[in-house]
């Protein structure tokens, strides 16, 4: 069979469909990295050593047994990895691809799950500052954090925000519709024109957005107020449709996620 294939003349098609198989081999091993998956494609390959070898070897009882285990190893493994199969498939369904066609869904979501978490802090005089990464990636301020990775939802923002939480002192920094890492430190501004009413966590906001083009939302702690900071500007924005309306403005001009790390890497040079 190897002989036939190295006869016939290599064409486009042939390239491609080494290609796939390739990303495909890289992206299962990306996946199974760091979990318990790899002691058993590690197991997998030693079976495999050991059915080649038992045949080149006549050894006859070892070719015989690995043969009659290897459909119970396939279920077996089905059984006690669905976990990591579960994530694998959950990964593959966000790809760029599949995520293009749930963009606008997915940004409203976000979007709504902070203004409605803003309103609730701000209700309840407690105080955050939540960071929405736009263009200019935020690699430096989120490795300051506590790196989470989660979905960004309302419950979430909210308990990462109660004071007797271990991540309430510090901002939630957002990237591509998640929740990249909490108790993340800022830079704090050094305009001397600004008011000496507004505290660190509104100096906070002012500075990452005169590093960067993120944007930030904070509630202050003392007032109940919530304020819409960009580009070095502060303001009000108690209003829950007005805010969600400046989001999404704001919001519409995100560079795709994979330029927006080009550039954080860039930063990082």
């Amino acid at each position: 069979m190897l002989s036939a294939f190295l006869q016939r003349p290599l064409s486009w098609w042939d390239l491609v469909d080494i290609a796939v198989v390739a990303v495909a081999i890289y992206q299962m091993l990306v996946l199974i990295r760091g979990t318990r998956a790899v002691q058993m494609a590690i197991g997998s390959a030693v079976l495999v050593g050991l059915f080649y070898g038992s045949r080149w070897g006549h050894l006859d009882t070892i070719n015989w047994i690995i043969r009659n285990m290897v459909g119970y190893v396939v279920f077996a493994a089905i059984v006690l990895f669905q976990a990591d199969i579960r994530r694998g498939l959950a990964h593959l369904g966000r790809a760029p691809f599949f995520r293009y066609f749930a963009k606008a869904t997915a940004e409203d979501e976000t979007l709504e799950e902070v203004v409605v978490t803003a309103g609730m802090l701000a209700s309840q005089r407690i105080g955050a500052i939540i960071v929405l990464e736009r263009q200019i990636g935020l690699r430096t301020y989120i490795e300051s954090g506590i790196p989470l990775d989660a979905v960004l939802t309302y419950d979430l923002l909210l308990s990462i925000f109660q004071t007797v939480s271990p991540l309430h002192d510090g901002a939630v920094v957002v990237q591509d519709d998640r929740i990249a890492a909490a108790a993340c430190f800022l830079p704090l501004t050094v305009n001397p024109a600004l008011s000496r009413e507004l505290g660190s966590r509104h100096r906070a906001a002012i500075g990452i957005s005169e590093e960067t083009d993120a944007v930030a939302v904070v509630v202050s702690e003392e007032r109940g107020r919530v304020s819409l900071v960009c580009q070095g500007e502060i303001e009000p924005a108690d209003d829950p449709d007005r805010l969600r309306a400046r989001l999404r403005a704001l919001m519409a001009d995100r560079a795709p996620a994979h330029r927006r790390r080009q550039l954080s890497y860039a930063e990082q040079a």
